[in-house]
């Protein structure tokens, strides 16, 4: 008898919800499985995968185009939403001769700051007229819906034309005091940088860029930020300092001292954040943030990121946050165990000297 896959995956996306999951992996030989707080839970009531079964899911999530691209390129980013308009971000891809989709769940409903236990400063980066500030982190650990939160705080609060460009689109705004035009990569624009090309001809005021990729949607983007647009964007690093030396680094050496140069003046911030298992259960955002003042915009120029660690660690009363500082204060207050907090952290020594 022929499987009903769409039945299935509606009742494996009945699990994610009631399970306050935030994956589901499904591939051949293993239970559907679920990531909660964390840690990955196999299904162990349904039944193992076997590739008709992947298939039919891939069935079910993509029309014919899709697959042939899928088909073609061996892996596939997509945005999937179900019968119940729960909604989900994809990647379809093959492992030894099978097909495996990962799915990360996206909340019908953009969270505010204080709700995902983000800074309320971030709001103020939301609301500049102009320049360029990044939100950075390993995947999975939030980015995306900070910077969803940080468009809709301007969407309610002052009137932009604001435009995404995104791979997929993740979260659905609903439009409010600004206009708000969502291009996904594939269906809408062809790439990054030819979006981000277009933008100068669209009036645009805000520009969300999913994640930079290369070079040129990183060159865009700078000359955006400087040409009187805000531009809010993403990058799979570890911290402000190595935010910097990579998206110098991503450019020809006789290119390089030019982008320092654009990126010294554009420059508003980085904000780096993780999601730590909560004792309580759940997940806890630590984060570091570096605000672009005079002395940071010089060591860019100088080529003295290295010392940009320490600009954060002096740099409290202007609201800079360092990493460690974030976790002990998460300790202090009992969200989170001095394992994990030295787990995370990118220098345990240090952290360890601000344990009193």
């Amino acid at each position: 008898m022929t499987k009903d896959y769409q039945k299935i995956l509606s009742d494996l996306i009945v699990s994610i919800v009631e399970s306050s999951a935030s994956d589901l992996h499904l591939a051949v030989g293993r239970h559907p499985t679920l990531r909660v707080a964390g840690s990955l839970v196999p299904l162990s009531k349904q039944p193992i995968l076997v590739s008709e079964d992947t298939e039919g899911f891939i069935a079910v999530f993509l029309n014919e185009e899709e697959r042939r691209e899928l088909e073609k390129a061996g892996e596939l980013d997509f945005a999937y939403t179900s019968d119940k308009n729960v909604r989900f971000r994809c990647n379809a891809f093959k492992q030894r001769g099978y097909w495996s989709v990962a799915m990360r769940f996206v909340p019908s409903k953009i969270k505010k700051l204080e709700e995902l236990g983000l800074p309320e400063i971030l709001r103020n980066f939301a609301l500049r007229e102009q320049g360029f500030f990044l939100v950075v982190g390993p995947t999975g650990h939030g980015k995306s819906t900070t910077l969803a939160s940080m468009i809709d705080i301007i969407n309610h609060e002052v009137s932009k034309h604001i435009v995404t460009v995104e791979d997929p689109i993740e979260y659905l705004f609903v439009q409010d005091k600004s206009i708000i035009a969502q291009r996904e990569v594939g269906a809408d624009t062809t790439d990054f940088s030819r979006a981000l090309r277009a933008m100068f001809r669209e009036d645009v005021d805000v520009a969300m860029v999913g994640e930079m990729r290369d070079p040129e949607s990183i060159g865009f983007a700078v000359t955006a930020a400087e040409t009187g647009h805000l531009l809010l964007s993403s990058l799979h690093t570890n911290n402000a300092s190595q935010t910097i030396d990579r998206i110098i680094d991503s450019f020809p050496g006789q290119q390089q001292n030019q982008i320092r140069l654009q990126l010294a003046g554009s420059l508003l911030g980085i904000f780096s954040q993780r999601l730590i298992p909560r004792i309580s259960g759940g997940l806890i955002p630590a984060y570091e943030l570096l605000i672009a003042n005079t002395a940071v915009r010089n060591l860019i120029r100088e080529a003295r990121t290295h010392e940009i660690d320490i600009v954060i660690e002096t740099g409290s009363s202007e609201g800079m946050i360092s990493l460690n500082n974030s976790l002990i204060e998460l300790v202090r207050k009992g969200e989170i165990s001095m394992n994990n907090a030295v787990a995370f952290s990118l220098n345990p020594k240090a952290l360890a000297g601000l344990v009193k």
